[in-house]
């Protein structure tokens, strides 16, 4: 994406996926494009523009209205394009040092979420591995997020391949909460069932109680070139008779 847009988005829908999650906001553009212009040249190659990650660390009582209007433009652009869910995928240092840091995050992340409810848009967040590693009076900081978010204004897009890394399972989360679970960032250590350390049945078994209504692919390491480890990863769902594509 950081070097051919079009062609990108083109070769994305010629492997057969049908919507994309962005990672390319900024200043009320979507990778460099009018957001209505990336939804059309998306549509255009059958794929849907659907989600979105972006974000902004905790504001201070200081630069609350600063960030809060930033993230009114990025609502905003986001709405325009007509995708249905932005999720910030960080946290700033602080909140992984203290109970009250992370306290002020939720609060933060609720306010965020009433924000975009109010345009239509779900509101989440994206987990990597010390949300689970790290420990806050004997209760992981992923668990403390999951009790101080608002179910109606905060969701959560589990990637299921951090989880793992931070020590947890995803089914036992599942379990314990279900229904937060919106969206999962099918990943793995490379290509999607390239390990063969995830047990992706499992996994996909306890979907209902998770809650989750869309899986998208994530390649952050690859064995191959970019394209084509993305290209693999969906064969390898397609291959899997535990998922189901049409749903």
């Amino acid at each position: 994406m950081a070097v051919n847009v079009p062609g990108t988005i083109a070769a994305v829908g010629q492997m057969g996926y049908k919507f994309v999650e962005a990672a390319g906001y900024g200043d009320g553009k979507i990778y460099g494009m009018d957001p209505v212009e990336f939804k059309n040249l998306c549509e255009s190659n059958g794929v849907q523009f659907l989600g979105a990650h972006c974000g902004q660390v905790v504001p201070t009582k200081e630069t609350w209205d600063q960030t809060m209007a930033w993230w009114d433009t990025c609502i905003a652009a986001h709405k325009a394009a007509g995708v249905k869910w932005i999720v910030q995928p960080f946290m700033g240092g602080t909140a992984y040092e203290s109970l009250d840091a992370l306290k002020s995050y939720c609060e933060y992340f609720n306010a965020v979420g009433e924000k975009c409810n109010a345009a239509g848009i779900r509101f989440g967040y994206h987990n990597h591995d010390k949300e689970f590693s790290t420990v806050f009076e004997e209760k992981p900081i992923y668990d403390w997020m999951l009790e101080l978010t608002d179910p109606a204004k905060v969701m959560f897009e589990l990637d299921l391949y951090w989880i793992i890394e931070g020590g947890k399972q995803p089914v036992e989360y599942f379990e314990k909460y279900p229904g937060r679970f919106e969206l999962w960032h099918i990943k793995d250590k490379a290509e999607v069932g390239a390990s063969g350390n995830i047990d992706f049945a499992a996994i996909f078994a306890a979907k209902e109680k998770a809650g989750v209504k869309y899986g998208i692919v994530e390649v952050e390491e690859y064995n191959f070139p970019s394209l084509e480890s993305s290209q693999k990863s969906l064969e390898f769902l397609k291959a899997a008779d535990y998922v189901n594509l049409t749903e």
